[in-house]
């Protein structure tokens, strides 16, 4: 059977799909984003509708198009499929399958980023890896991952988000990895997971993956909760000679007779480091590149940056924030030597039911922490009970900063993603 007979069916054999992809190894799904010979795939969303895009898909210079309505079927070049994200999705998994190379898998309430970021970094000393760009780790983001592995390929790195059940199961069968590790159980998406157990039993579905695949978990025996889930798991222990030295700001931890300088604040990122260094001594890359390796690591996207302005020291952390992530910064903030402290803290979102409760433990948090000068910016911390400057928006905050500015100040900017505390920089 020829291709171009194919194309008229639906459920296309996963075999001749893949056939058509390892012609040139590229998809891409976003038609402003065209590379040549790509394969595109039409996916949908709330507001949109991929199908609709594949016939200029083609004209920009992808070699197919994938879609799922029979009227956009105008070519030989178009693949009509039952679903497009089903079929990018398997065409990934069917993908992982060919390449057998070792995939480490992470997940976490905290730090996966970061983590992924730092195990990346180590292990592209030796092998050459293939990982997770940004925090594209959800159910488009993974199956994409997956797809820009290729023969040269000798590790692949694959960061999984959930904020439901059942998400890291679903990720984990079409990623398949051999090595799993869970940064840590806080309390994040405690609206889709229900409640901190619910977010404990949704991230270890990772461990039942590994425990019924036979794979391999790195554990911090640190935490009682990884400890706990992973007692009929073949793990591998953080090495032992790690230690924590500092965090002022920035951490620095020891091993192996070596003093590794990070350029990451806050105590919280040991955990981190560690990983990176176990993950990467397990793989054999020798100790002198894993210390190169993280000295060398730049965190960026608003994630822990520390930006020195005319005015200010700035500590900036507004990628995300959930209250375990948030307390955290806080408790390195505290530890930090400075003679002036202002903090900047913007609403933490997914709480969902929690959501008063812990923007009020926070505010509570704070009060008996030495902080100079607090500023609380988004809807749920303008309803928490407290004598601290208060904002609806992020406007009104901005319109503040420039009436009463701050200097001579080290400051903590911490906020969900959706509050863009980012914005106030130039005020600061």
């Amino acid at each position: 059977m020829k291709f171009n007979e194919v194309f008229y069916f639906y459920n296309m054999d996963i075999k001749e799909l893949y056939s058509l992809f390892i012609q040139h190894g590229l998809v891409d799904t976003d038609t402003r984003k065209i590379r040549k010979n790509t394969m595109f795939f039409a996916l949908k969303g709330d507001n949109f509708n991929g199908n609709k895009f594949a016939s200029e898909a083609l004209t920009k210079g992808a070699k197919y198009a994938v879609v799922d309505e029979v009227e956009y079927k105008t070519s030989d070049n178009v693949i009509l499929v039952d679903n497009v994200l089903k079929a990018l999705q398997d065409l990934a998994n069917y993908h992982r399958n060919q390449l057998n190379i070792p995939i480490i898998s992470l997940t976490g309430s905290n730090g996966k980023t970061t983590t992924k970021e730092l195990i990346n970094t180590v292990l592209s000393c030796k092998f050459n890896t293939t990982a997770t760009k940004g925090n594209l780790n959800n159910h488009i983001g993974v199956p994409l991952t997956l797809l820009s592995m290729n023969t040269n390929t000798e590790i692949g790195i694959v960061e999984m988000g959930a904020n439901h059940q059942q998400e890291i199961a679903f990720l984990s069968k079409i990623v398949e990895p051999n090595y799993g590790y869970i940064t840590n159980f806080g309390s994040a998406h405690l609206e889709g997971f229900g409640s901190i157990e619910g977010v404990i039993k949704g991230k270890s579905e990772l461990y039942d993956f590994i425990k019924d695949t036979n794979g391999k978990v790195f554990l911090n025996s640190d935490d009682p909760i990884q400890v706990e889930k992973t007692k009929e798991i073949d793990v591998i222990k953080f090495e032992e000679s790690i230690k924590f030295i500092e965090a002022n700001p920035f951490v620095s931890v020891g091993f192996n007779n070596e003093v590794i300088h990070s350029k990451l604040i806050g105590s919280y990122n040991f955990a981190n480091i560690s990983a990176a260094i176990t993950i990467g001594n397990y793989f054999k890359v020798p100790k002198e590149e894993i210390k190169k390796a993280i000295e060398s690591y730049i965190p960026s996207n608003n994630r822990s940056e520390i930006i020195e302005t005319e005015k200010n020291k700035i500590i900036l952390d507004a990628y995300n924030a959930n209250p375990t992530s948030m307390k955290a910064a806080l408790d390195s903030f505290i530890l930090y030597k400075s003679n002036h402290k202002t903090i900047i803290l913007g609403d933490m979102f997914e709480l969902g039911e929690f959501s008063e409760l812990e923007h009020q433990k926070i505010v509570d948090f704070v009060s008996k922490a030495n902080f100079d000068s607090v500023l609380l910016v988004g809807n749920n911390f303008f309803q928490a009970e407290t004598n601290y400057q208060k904002f609806k928006t992020l406007d009104e905050l901005k319109k503040y900063l420039q009436d009463a500015p701050i200097k001579g100040s080290s400051i903590l900017i911490k906020g969900s993603r959706g509050i863009a505390l980012e914005n106030i920089l130039p005020l600061c």
